[in-house]
């Protein structure tokens, strides 16, 4: 790697220079008060998953009725501001846990595996109190996550943050302030872009095909393990080409930190759990009798 970054200390990088997109952090700025491009992206993709659970919902079968919808929505957005910044502390940065910092969600740092396991937990908490069936709805809260994921990474890329490693492919992009000063700064992959894609797009694609064109929504499990094993396989793809955690760097020391990466080690988990919600789903299935609706569904 320092190979790399003092070749490109001696030449004039032919590729595109994010300064050049003239991209701000700052979507609104009335001088007293800020709106980030990231609180817009958990805003948005809160918003639009929530809508987007209604319509499946409205579909036979539902283990919920649109009222309950409405409920889970506050759990979940509670489950994924505690969750994902306690774990970003226990996973990243230790030292936010014995700090007023901690609280300071302005200042960015929130971990995606923290808030799934904050959504989790207040997912189970709202179906034991409503009395549902909480692994379903696990099921259908599971295919609208993909939206919060898109927008969260291509707000990533707006900020400059969690780019990827040196490269020379025509797509890369030169992103200031990625190395010591006195040395330019290489281009690099766009690894934001590439998990926009993976765990946003091309995830809820799948999640749409199965709920939409398979019978997996009868299959208690299938549709969460989808996008366990989804998530898990593109997140632990797309770290090869995302530069490493420095604190997970410092930690690990050596090979093991310079090959596998925090959010590899963190994906694991999910890829085992996932595979197999998807292998036993099918022995889970029971004739479902609906929250919402009329006639129960095989």
């Amino acid at each position: 790697m320092l190979g790399q970054i003092v070749a490109a200390a001696t030449t004039v990088s032919p590729h595109l220079h994010f300064t050049d997109l003239h991209l701000s952090k700052v979507a609104l700025d009335l001088g007293f008060f800020q709106i980030k491009w990231y609180s817009i992206a958990y805003i948005t993709g809160i918003v639009v998953g929530w809508w987007y659970l209604l319509k499946l919902i409205a579909q036979p079968g539902s283990p919920m009725a649109r009222r309950h919808a409405d409920d889970l929505v506050f759990y979940a957005t509670l489950g994924i501001i505690l969750g994902g910044r306690i774990g970003y502390a226990l996973f990243y940065a230790p030292q936010l846990l014995v700090s007023t910092g901690i609280f300071r969600l302005w200042d960015g740092g929130m971990s995606f595996h923290g808030g799934m396991i904050g959504t989790s937990i207040g997912i189970i908490l709202f179906a034991r109190a409503q009395k549902l069936d909480w692994l379903r709805i696990h099921d259908y809260l599971a295919c609208a996550v993909p939206f919060g994921l898109f927008f969260g990474r291509v707000a990533n890329f707006v900020n400059g943050e969690l780019w990827g490693k040196p490269s020379n492919v025509p797509w890369a992009i030169v992103f200031p302030d990625t190395v010591m000063p006195g040395i330019i700064d290489p281009a690099r992959h766009p690894s934001q872009l590439y998990e926009a894609g993976l765990e946003g797009i091309a995830l809820f694609a799948i999640l749409w095909f199965a709920f939409w064109r398979t019978k997996a929504r009868y299959e208690p499990g299938k549709l969460v393990g989808l996008f366990l094993l989804g998530y898990g396989l593109a997140r632990f793809t797309v770290e090869f080409f995302r530069e490493p955690d420095g604190q997970f760097r410092e930690w690990a020391g050596g090979f093991f930190a310079n090959t596998i990466h925090m959010g590899q080690v963190l994906t694991l988990p999910m890829i085992v759990g996932g595979l197999y919600l998807v292998l036993t789903a099918k022995g889970r299935r029971t004739r479902v009798e609906p929250i919402a609706g009329g006639e129960s569904v095989a």
